[in-house]
């Protein structure tokens, strides 16, 4: 196979130069063998021959294909004969790292190749080219020394075949790779990479290992009991720290931080063994935290290209214990249908999975009725992960990616098929009516998968159904340092690429609520411009509206004057708010008046429907008595009438002329300002224990607004008096 004529002329030739190159050669690669050993990496001895099978299938799908002028090695269409071993897990991980790798360095090893006359001097079937490719590959980064195999290894006619053809060159292809090294100025091959791609593999050999608890079967704290007992002590960080250490990470309280030459030791230990303690990257976990934080007790949750079955057995844990149930949609294969046996090995009993893709899920399926948080982990480039092959094999399946990660970068094509897929899968989840907010999560860092996505969704959403719109919320999770404020500030969270963590983006899109999103003001002056408060007696309330006003209608209603008292509260709003700018004592009347109107909107139906009733609201009290006299009934319950006159100095004495009755109310107002209640709370105080005798100005003086008359109320209102 080998052409020995063609290998004697150029040993004759060039020995010299080789024997110099190889010198050349040693040293460097005795100086990587010494920065290897002072990390703990031990020394390659090769891969099994199924490995090498399988990396070079793979490397033949995802290799650079180039124009017909510049094709030195012809690859072939046919795919090797893979082994049965080739459903390993173990073994399909160092497959795709291999080819990964081989696809980082192919035009080197193209050019080694035929620098060294290996192509076209022998002749080798086109099919075993990428073969080739993938154990040179690995056959240098031993420093060309011989493969170590075990008894029992399953040995290959292929494999065997071409490691003959490379070790009967091999001094040819040392001096070789060693004349590629000396023309591009570099140390080793690894120096010839682009600098984005040093960059990445700088971080992926130290980025530190993130894996979170299962907290369905094992507590955080007896966790960190059985590590001290493993000898790992617990810090605040652990980069640059050599020893066995842990830390707890900022933004997730169930995560772990390790040093990443602990992986070795970590993987058999019980905790990792009994999925006590999961790997996974830190952005799914922040994704499903999120998801966390807006979720009620019985809400439902849609997991969209979830990836990896772990992110859905996180949701699941955090979720043990409501009553959520957890869809997962957008499986690409069947390769990645879950392993039940894996669900139910981690506790996980709430999840459901739906095999139509998520586009052609209907808005309306009576199945996820109950989805209130949807959360869509689309696919993306990467572009800001440290560990390409990582995120392929546990997120996307996309082999086509790998391509494009060789080099650090994608293409702008590419960018704009996966922003349009982004895009198209963001609006369908916005149109789910009942779900009322979508958690969006990538690990890119290009701006045109992120942000633009986002606003392009919330600009174009269909404002014609009859749910509230969404809107871009603030991130629920922790923002623990600066940078990270400063990267928030525009209400997405992201986490740059660095040595602790990989790049990732996340937003958060929420219903908008009305009261909220709209005041009180601005509803009142709304509704009263188009006339729309003379028709409130038509007002929709709940059941449990109605059931109050049934409950309440002891009180007889005013049936006459009822629009001339709309009509008054709105003149007397109107002119309220100019007088606020201006006059300081009607500022502090309007704040006590806007909880008024709080109550108003949010389920008191009852003061909305007796606008009869006088002195409602104090900026206009002499005319509401005018027009709308009190009656001895009314007294008893509406205190809140002549609040309007505490800001006259002349009721300020009253405290005074009945120290006897304010005694005891002293020391209860002390008690309850001292409670964090809300403003709807502190209205009730001074109804309770107001009987006709007790001057309301004192309660209007101190900002606090009379409550309903309720069966409560009637019952604590002698106790003052005994």
């Amino acid at each position: 196979m080998v052409n020995s004529i063609s290998e004697l002329e150029f040993s004759n030739d060039k020995s010299t130069e080789e024997l110099s190159q190889v010198a050349l050669l040693q040293l460097s690669d005795d100086a990587a063998i010494r920065e290897k050993s002072s990390t703990g990496v031990p020394e390659k001895t090769g891969y099994p021959d199924p490995v090498y099978v399988m990396a070079a299938n793979v490397f033949q799908g995802i290799r650079k294909e180039k124009s017909p002028e510049k094709v030195i090695i012809k690859y072939g269409n046919e795919p090797l004969r893979s082994s049965a071993q080739s459903e390993d897990e173990t073994f399909r991980r160092l497959s795709y790292e291999l080819a990964f790798s081989a696809l980082k360095y192919q035009d080197i090893l193209e050019t080694i190749l035929t620098d060294s006359y290996i192509f076209p001097s022998t002749t080798i079937p086109d099919h075993l080219s990428s073969l080739i490719i993938v154990m040179l590959y690995d056959f240098q980064d031993r420093k060309f020394q011989t493969r170590v195999l075990s008894e029992n290894e399953e040995f290959i006619s292929e494999v065997q075949e071409v490691e003959n053809l490379l070790n009967s060159f091999k001094t040819k292809l040392a001096a070789a790779l060693a004349r590629c090294r000396i023309k591009h100025d570099a140390l080793s091959i690894y120096h010839i990479l682009p600098e984005t791609v040093r960059k990445q593999e700088l971080r992926a050999s130290t980025l530190p290992l993130y894996a979170w608890i299962n907290t369905c079967k094992i507590s955080p704290e007896e966790v960190y009991i059985n590590l001290r007992k493993k000898g790992y002590n617990e810090v605040k960080s652990v980069l640059h720290i050599d020893d066995k250490v842990f830390a707890v990470d900022q933004h997730c309280y169930d995560v772990l931080i390790f040093p990443s030459h602990l992986k070795k030791d970590l993987i058999n230990i019980d905790l990792f063994k009994d999925y006590k303690l999961i790997f996974q990257d830190k952005s799914r976990s922040l994704a499903v935290h999120s998801v966390k934080a807006l979720l009620n007790m019985d809400d439902d949750i849609l997991m969209v290209n979830t990836g990896s079955w772990y992110t859905v057995a996180h949701m699941s844990i955090l979720t043990s214990n409501n009553t959520s149930k957890i869809f997962v949609c957008g499986i690409q294969s069947q390769a990645k249908d879950p392993d039940l046996n894996l669900f139910k090995k981690m506790g996980c009993k709430n999840i459901e999975i739906l095999r139509e893709t998520f586009v052609n899920i209907e808005s309306k399926d009576h199945r996820l009725r109950k989805v209130k948080v949807i959360l869509l982990l689309p696919r993306c480039s990467g572009v800001g992960v440290s560990n390409p092959v990582e995120f392929i094999l546990n997120e996307h399946e996309d082999t086509d990616l790998l391509r494009d990660l060789s080099q650090g970068r994608t293409s702008e094509d590419k960018l704009q098929v996966l922003a349009q897929q982004q895009y198209e899968q963001l609006t369908h989840a916005m149109k789910f009516t009942k779900v009322q907010a979508v958690v969006y999560c990538t690990c890119s860092v290009y701006p045109e998968e992120n942000e633009a996505v986002v606003k392009k969704a919330l600009e174009f959403q269909d404002y014609g159904v009859k749910v509230p719109p969404y809107r871009l919320s603030p991130p629920v999770l922790p923002l623990c340092s600066l940078k990270e404020i400063h990267l928030s500030t525009d209400k997405f969270f992201r986490m740059e690429p660095s040595e602790i963590t990989n790049g990732c983006f996340l937003s958060i899109l929420t219903r908008e609520d009305p009261s909220e999103a709209v005041s009180v003001k601005d509803v009142l002056a709304r509704a009263a411009a188009k006339g729309l408060l003379e028709g409130i007696e038509l007002e929709k309330s709940s059941k449990g509206e109605k059931k109050k006003k049934k409950s309440k209608t002891s009180l007889p209603k005013a049936s006459g004057n009822d629009n001339c008292g709309i009509q008054m509260k709105i003149a007397e709003f109107l002119s309220g708010e100019n007088k606020a700018s201006t006059n300081q004592s009607e500022i502090l009347t309007t704040k006590a008046a806007l909880p008024q109107k709080n109550v108003m909107q949010v389920g008191s139906s009852t003061q909305v429907r007796k606008p009869s009733k006088p002195a409602t609201n104090p900026l206009m009290p002499t005319l509401m008595k005018k027009s709308c006299p009190s009656r001895p009934w009314d007294q008893q319950t509406q205190f809140r009438r002549p609040r309007p006159e505490g800001k006259m100095v002349a009721l300020k004495p009253v405290e005074i002329v009945l120290p006897p009755v304010m005694f005891p109310f002293s020391n209860s107002q002390g008690i309850r300002s001292q409670m964090p209640a809300p403003h709807f709370c502190r209205w009730i105080g001074p109804k309770t224990r107001m009987p006709g005798c007790l001057p309301t100005p004192l309660a209007s003086s101190r900002g606090e607004k009379p409550k309903e008359n309720s069966p409560s109320s009637l019952l604590r209102r002698p106790r003052p008096w005994l």
